[in-house]
């Protein structure tokens, strides 16, 4: 399984404006034109959602729906994938106070399920899903990435 890890630096932004900005799915498009569509539904019972995402890859189109649960205690969400075109697709986001901001920590482990390809899909699918996310987290909340390189290399 192919393990991406992310942190990015939130200036003059307090955790939680950051965690309730990264939890706005619905807002992702507008940043990077990667993702084509997200859909939240209504929350469940216990306050997680289910959001169907579309994103471009290689020239395609990856679809899966994905359960999203929130802490908001500990600015923190996880998210699994319960069907769509990977294998496995599961991580997380966490938001603490930083000198000032918010030191963003984004997690995902995914497995596309093509192991004849893997080789050649997995190293693309991760930078893309670093890029994104770098996007991502630069117009929701003109946060910089920081260390992504060096902290995949660390939990590696």
């Amino acid at each position: 399984m192919r393990h991406v890890v992310l942190h990015a630096l939130a200036d003059g932004l307090a955790p939680a404006e950051v965690y309730r900005r990264i939890s706005d799915f619905r807002r992702y498009p507008d940043y990077s034109d990667t993702f084509r569509e997200v859909r939240v539904e209504p929350p469940l019972p216990d306050g997680s959602t289910v959001s169907d995402w579309t994103v471009e890859f290689r020239g395609g189109l990856m679809r899966w729906r994905e359960r999203d649960t929130y802490a908001p205690e500990t600015y923190s969400l996880t998210f699994e994938q319960l069907s769509g075109d990977f294998q496995t697709f599961e991580g997380s986001w966490r938001c603490e106070s930083r000198d000032g901001g918010t030191l963003v920590v984004f997690t995902a482990a995914f497995d596309l399920g093509i192991p004849s390809l893997a080789e050649i899909l997995d190293p693309v699918a991760e930078s893309t899903v670093r890029d994104n996310i770098a996007r991502v987290l630069r117009g929701l909340a003109d946060a910089e990435v920081i260390d992504d390189d060096h902290a995949a290399a660390a939990r590696s």
